[in-house]
């Protein structure tokens, strides 16, 4: 029996008013604006409001949520504490996932109504990159950084990751990115999220299963896999012979093609700049290296398959990351920092749904293609009488 609708490809869920693609044109718009317009216009805080609260935010409006993300920044020492009795080599995705799930344990507010979970949205925003960055600090061996309250999100994150204030052209770069990860509709965290949303279970829950699902390498861990190829290839004259042999062999090359995109990912344009610009300023191989796989293996792929392939948003992210001295296994988390926000927006437009129908439990349906016995099912034998 042939299994139908692998990984619902295609398949509308839920209505939404948070983001949208249109892959023909290689288009992402959050709540009605283009995506490049934010990148050239916006902040990250501005764009966090925007996928929230479905408007951009007034100047009062905006120093408001800022004040309470700035406020929130802090994570308890505890939890800190309890960061040291990990392995100092375990995953960081993994206690990603531990320590936001353990956050409902010390915020054990009121969750059943949306401004509680406005509330919720703001804590996480907030607490996700103190997470990492102590996590970061912990492992190696470092005193902890505090949260510095007059920077903005981006310069706060790389300041307690590092110990040192970024400039501001690093910040700009890394806020940038952030805007560029913070949404994508239905892909798999999401929908994990809203997923686990629709049983009622509070934010912190859903959110963590979101951060589960995005530690896989065909979702969030693809720029970490780039950035492993980069490192393999280490030459750019080794680039080319390097996809034609993997390529041929019939591997997949991380950073290319998209499941919804038909074109160039808008998000892949942006990065591609930034990391133009970053190894102008670091004088290192990376982006060189990155666009020469991009062009050989759109050369590869017409030359073997006759088809059509473009960037997606993780090959230039790879190398922009490695080029702020961001450690290879924290690219993903790092990708949690931005798209937290999606998540929550998403979560509670599951919850609280104004427009009807009011969304449902999912519950999708599958195809059997196990065994039959007969129409009255297997015959149970008692183990004695089993061969």
């Amino acid at each position: 029996m042939e299994t139908k609708n692998i990984g619902l490809r295609g398949i509308e869920v839920a209505d939404t008013r948070i983001s949208n693609i249109d892959g023909e044109k290689g288009k992402l718009i959050y709540r009605g604006f283009d995506i490049l317009d934010l990148t050239k216009n916006s902040t990250f805080e501005e764009t966090a409001y925007l996928l929230l609260y479905d408007n951009l935010p007034t100047k009062a409006q905006l120093d408001e949520f800022n004040s309470k993300l700035v406020e929130a920044r802090y994570i308890p020492k505890q939890m800190q504490k309890n960061m040291g009795n990990w392995r100092k080599d375990a995953d960081p995705m993994d206690m990603l996932q531990a320590f936001v799930a353990a956050l409902a344990g010390y915020y054990d507010e009121e969750f059943s109504n949306k401004e509680a979970s406005y509330d919720r949205a703001i804590n996480l925003i907030a607490k996700t990159p103190t997470i990492i960055a102590s996590w970061q600090r912990i492992r190696n061996g470092l005193p902890i950084v505090d949260p510095d309250a007059s920077l903005s999100h981006a310069a706060n994150f790389l300041y307690m990751m590092s110990g040192e204030k970024p400039d501001p052209e690093v910040e700009k770069v890394f806020d940038v990115c952030l805007i560029l990860h913070a949404d994508h509709t239905f892909n798999a965290s999401t929908f994990t999220a809203r997923q686990v949303a629709s049983t009622r279970a509070h934010m912190y829950s859903a959110v963590s299963a979101a951060i589960g699902a995005l530690s896989g390498e065909l979702h969030g861990g693809a720029n970490t896999e780039v950035m492993k190829m980069l490192l393999e290839i280490q030459e750019i004259e080794k680039v080319e012979p390097w996809i034609k042999e993997k390529m041929s062999a019939g591997e997949r090359i991380m950073g290319m093609g998209h499941a919804v995109y038909r074109t160039y990912d808008p998000r892949a344009q942006v990065l591609k700049e930034l990391s133009r610009k970053l190894a102008e300023k670091t004088k290192e191989p990376w982006f060189d290296m990155t666009e020469k796989i991009e062009t050989a293996t759109i050369s590869e792929m017409k030359s073997q398959k006759g088809k059509d392939i473009y960037p997606n948003v993780d090959l230039y992210s790879a190398s922009i990351y490695y080029m702020l001295k961001i450690p290879v296994d924290l690219n993903t988390p790092i990708f949690a920092i931005s798209r937290v926000v999606g998540w929550a927006a998403h979560i509670i437009e599951e919850k609280f749904a104004e427009a009807a129908p009011k969304p449902a439990l999912y519950r999708p349906k599958a195809t059997y293609v196990g065994k039959y016995c007969g129409p009255e099912g297997c015959e149970y034998k008692t183990l004695d009488l089993r061969k």
